[in-house]
């Protein structure tokens, strides 16, 4: 069970830190939006329906990697290989400034900083034990598992044609499992780290 008395970084530090790099970040965010906007037109913001806090949903807030779908409903998880995603689309993907605009679901409360990733409505199951556990705090933008994970694309990429059953009866369940081992373990210190860590491997990748 998870210990609710072990909590990580604290909402007003949250929101700090997500106002702070908003500001900090404005000049780059611009030139990728301009980008984004030459290359493949608009919108350049990319929005989704998510899985928060006590299952509240929330839009969560990306630059657009793929292409605009012109047909029926497409799968809702991405592998490395999706022909939906445009060149200047997987440059943002692997160093993982397409996330950028998600520090305004921090600011607004939908998310934290470090926590258990969202998920779409379309695979969270409230009626799981292991999901009312991950869906008792707030999701974060970065946390171990996705840090463990981070080839999650690639993964997804071998499992062709069956991404969505791969990723439902395989990598899903390995994120539950990671996310409530997190959260047991959750404190102030490994958040900060899992903060470094995070940091570390997106200027490594960029």
């Amino acid at each position: 069970m998870v210990n609710r008395r072990q909590k990580g970084i604290p909402r007003w530090a949250d929101a700090t830190v997500a106002a702070i790099g908003l500001v900090l970040m404005s000049p780059l965010a611009i030139i990728i939006g301009l980008a984004i906007a030459a290359t493949s037109g608009s919108p350049i913001l990319f929005r989704q329906k998510r899985v928060g806090r006590n299952g509240r949903q929330f839009d969560v807030f990306k630059f657009r990697t793929m292409t605009l779908s012109q047909t029926g409903p497409q799968p809702q998880v991405t592998s490395s290989n999706d022909g939906r995603i445009t060149r200047l689309g997987r440059v943002l993907r692997k160093t993982k400034l397409d996330e950028m605009p998600t520090l305004w679901n921090v600011l607004r409360g939908d998310m934290a900083l470090v926590g258990p990733r969202p998920e779409v409505p379309r695979y969270v199951n409230e009626n799981d034990p292991q999901w009312r556990l991950i869906l008792a705090v707030r999701p974060g933008i970065t946390d171990p598992t996705t840090l463990s994970l981070r080839n999650e694309e690639e993964l997804l990429a071998r499992a062709h044609p069956d991404v969505e059953k791969f990723y439902v009866t395989q990598l899903q369940p390995a994120k539950l499992s990671g996310y409530i081992n997190y959260l047991q373990q959750r404190t102030l210190g490994t958040d900060v780290r899992v903060i470094y860590r995070t940091l570390a491997e997106v200027i490594r990748h960029s």
